[in-house]
């Protein structure tokens, strides 16, 4: 893809934590708005902790929203250590690097997949069928989460973009660590972010208050994705049949 142009920019930040996901969601979209957005474009966000930042982008823009389903897999042994993510679309990441280190057998990293792959099953089962990534084919689309630690989620979610053939990815989360960043900007048109520690331990350090999104929660927030895309004029909507 093309050459990335990164920004990352404090000047909504009172302190070097958000509120909550709210918070962060509304001053990312007031960096976003900092150069125009093309009225086709598509948010999507990635479940659960996503969901409320790319709710407000879409809100801010008047653009269609979509969930994608991503999974991280993580080490056997560490959990919250990431080894590489699935996305939706049969799509699977691996660091292999980290395989080799931790010396995890190839049985151990495909039980993980397969675990996680089940749970990703599921979800796509309970929230509903989104939109078919083959139906982005030539758009382009902003990502959003609440944070990257690793990137390895964003990574699996941009791996699935790119096999749709979307026009042009942007990456938007409050906050990505240093190494999160070399990992994904390379991969996209466009990083967007307002802060970029030199040390992270985890995106929960940066959110005054971030609790854990219920699946209750989650169907609530995909009802208003749903009202959101339904909302949208042509040529912001996408089709939901496939193509």
């Amino acid at each position: 893809m093309g050459q990335t142009s990164m920004r990352v920019s404090t000047p909504y930040l009172t302190s070097q934590s958000f509120a909550d996901r709210v918070d962060a969601a509304r001053q990312l979209a007031e960096l976003l708005a900092q150069q125009p957005v093309k009225p086709d474009t598509v948010v999507l966000a990635l479940p659960r902790g996503g969901l409320p930042i790319g709710v407000a982008i879409a809100q801010r823009f008047g653009l269609a929203l979509e969930p994608l389903l991503v999974r991280k897999l993580g080490v056997p042994t560490f959990p919250e250590f990431a080894m590489g993510a699935i996305a939706t679309g049969g799509i699977c990441v691996v660091d292999d690097a980290v395989v080799k280190e931790l010396k995890l057998s190839d049985e151990a990293v495909q039980q993980v997949i397969k675990s996680e792959q089940r749970i990703l099953d599921e979800r796509e089962r309970r929230y509903g069928a989104s939109v078919p990534l083959s139906n982005l084919r030539g758009r382009e689309v902003i990502v959003c989460d609440d944070g990257m630690a690793t990137g390895r989620t964003m990574q699996a979610a941009i791996a699935a973009l790119r096999a749709a053939k979307v026009a042009a990815i942007t990456v938007a989360v409050p906050v990505t660590s240093q190494a999160a960043l070399a990992r994904v900007a390379p991969l996209v048109a466009q990083v967007e972010s307002l802060f970029c520690p030199a040390s992270f331990d985890a995106v929960s350090q940066w959110y005054r208050n971030f609790p854990q999104l219920g699946d209750d929660e989650v169907i609530s927030l995909l009802s208003q994705v749903q009202r959101l895309s339904a909302s949208v004029s042509t040529p912001g909507k996408v089709s939901t049949s496939s193509s």
